[in-house]
């Protein structure tokens, strides 16, 4: 059912001995006082015993709420005090250290596990038990699908991240919406590696509840530090990434060409443009005479940088650029490009294998009903969808109305599939009235190798100015070039008038959310004066 990596080597958990432990766990969890409906804090990196931990609570009708391992103390004093959670469960010392630091802001804890035994009640004791879990398996089938199953907070890109209410029926809506998918993936026999935080909504239902519950081997990944080494060594037929990642590994690749012999460039640039050409359905006779020998020189090698048997790369959590996922497709890399919130369950529309038109997010899943407001608004309703947010009455009705979840994304319908072109807040307009995408000149401006990050403004300006993070190695000078090449490519509108450079955005500077997101907000606050005239 799952591996992970523990004492310098892949270790194997069975789903007898998964069952056996969840079971002990729930027994021992609720005679230490956790009754349902308690709030249970969960901080940790990808480990066995979170789903461990998570089944084991949902199963007593506990509610986990999970939390990112780079919160502050204050960030998890937000959290407690926000859930009313009273105990927690952290898997190291350090981590559980953070959590009592923010939990003494707000009144303090009843019950602290650490997987690791260095504070509080030790975990690891509590999942040992002879018993079978027959008695827990059947007190959870008798669980209602409209119950609350678990509270995600979001990432907090506009403000204080909200507690999104999840019940047993969004996850459940979301597992049967799949199952085309799984059929065309093959995911009852799939290797996953799970790698992104598992208090991201995105992680958390797709490695925790989806795959598992489809039959797939669930494979916890060392990091995101150690993502290259472990494409290697597991070799998965499946994993999922968020755009931020997809950048960051293809200007790495572009950086190593351009060190390469001038005819491997060339080599590498004939497989790019030829993989492009078949992607717009324009390939030439040399193309498909050539193609057999660029698999074999380029194509494999690259594909094998990925483990050699991916079967699907599904990109979501952010818009995908379709330049940059056809960079990869057109490398051989099938890429397939989905769409969701926090606040429905969280997968909403996923493009399937052979059809993925990687300008769109796919259609909607089989149950979910879609469909774009007068002015472009993504509508969604279904069992997908989220109660509300916990505690904040406000917060809620300015998202649900009538049963449909008020997505603040700004899109369209193509054939079917849904395009997702900006967020309905971010739209800037500029002083004479034009409307501009920020995502979209972003993401081109993001697809240069010069370029790490940016963040576009101009709201009620002549036009547009940039707020750019140069790559590793590039200087003024280039990203000035980078910034004259994109122009070219864009409408006199969307053109960038001018540019600043700025240190990168982090997690640690708070210019980052845990799930690899801009605060664009916040970025805009802090460089306030960088694009004031000198």
């Amino acid at each position: 059912m799952l591996r992970h990596f523990k004492a310098d080597a892949w270790q194997s958990l069975s789903w007898d001995a998964f069952a056996h432990q969840a079971a002990a766990l729930a027994r021992a969890l609720r005679a230490s006082g956790v009754a349902p409906g308690d709030r249970v804090l969960l901080v940790s990196e990808s480990r066995p015993e979170v789903p461990i931990a998570e089944v084991a609570l949902m199963a007593i009708r506990a509610v986990p709420v999970p939390a990112y391992t780079t919160n502050t103390p204050e960030d998890h004093a937000h959290l407690l005090l926000d859930s009313g959670a009273r105990a927690a469960i952290a898997s190291t010392a350090a981590l559980a250290e953070r959590v009592l630091a923010g939990a003494n802001l707000v009144g303090g804890l009843d019950l602290l596990f650490t997987m690791d035994g260095s504070r509080g009640q030790a975990l690891a004791p509590l999942l040992a038990s002879d018993l079978p879990p027959d008695d827990v398996a059947a007190e959870a089938e008798d669980i209602p699908p409209g119950s609350l199953a678990c509270i995600v907070y979001t990432s907090g890109t506009a403000g204080l991240p909200r507690g999104a209410m999840l019940p047993h029926r969004a996850i459940l809506s979301n597992i049967a919406g799949i199952v085309t998918l799984a059929r065309a993936l093959k995911l009852n026999a799939a290797v996953y590696l799970s790698y992104l935080p598992l208090s991201h909504s995105y992680e958390h239902t797709v490695g925790l509840f989806i795959l598992p519950a489809l039959g797939a081997e669930i494979v916890f990944g060392r990091g995101v530090e150690h993502l290259a080494a472990d494409l290697v060594a597991i070799r998965p037929t499946i994993f999922t990434v968020v755009p931020r990642v997809l950048e960051v590994i293809r200007s790495r690749l572009v950086s190593q060409v351009g060190r390469d012999k001038p005819w491997k460039q060339r080599l590498f640039d004939r497989t790019l443009q030829a993989g492009l050409r078949r992607i717009a359905g324009t390939r030439t006779l040399t193309d498909r005479a050539l193609d057999p020998a660029l698999d074999l020189l380029v194509r494999r090698k690259i594909q094998a940088r990925f483990g050699g048997r991916s079967v699907a790369i599904v990109s979501g959590g952010a818009r995908l650029p379709p330049e940059l996922a056809h960079f990869f497709e057109a490398l051989g890399l099938p890429i397939i490009q989905g769409y969701g919130q926090t606040e429905a369950g969280p997968v909403i529309s996923v493009n399937l294998p052979g059809q993925a038109r990687n300008h769109t997010v796919g259609p909607p899943l089989p149950g979910v009903d879609l469909r774009i407001a007068p002015d472009g608004e993504v509508l969604v309703r279904g069992g997908l969808v989220m109660d509300g947010y916990w505690n904040q009455p406000e917060a809620t009705a300015g998202v649900l109305h009538d049963g449909w979840l008020h997505t603040g994304d700004v899109g369209r319908l193509d054939a079917g599939a849904l395009v997702i072109t900006d967020r309905k807040k971010d739209i800037i307009v500029l002083a004479g009235g034009e409307n501009v995408s920020p995502a979209r000149v972003e993401g081109v401006l993001m697809q240069e190798p010069e370029i790490a990050q940016a963040v576009i403004t101009g709201d009620g300006q002549n036009g547009l100015s940039a707020l750019l993070v140069p790559d590793e190695g590039q200087d003024a000078t280039t990203v000035a070039t980078a910034v004259a090449r994109v122009n070219k490519r864009l409408s006199v509108t969307e053109r960038i008038r001018r540019h600043a450079l700025v240190p990168p955005f982090t997690i640690e500077n708070g210019l980052l959310t845990a799930s690899q997101k801009i605060r664009r907000a916040a970025v805009l606050r802090t460089h306030a004066r960088a694009l004031e005239p000198a």
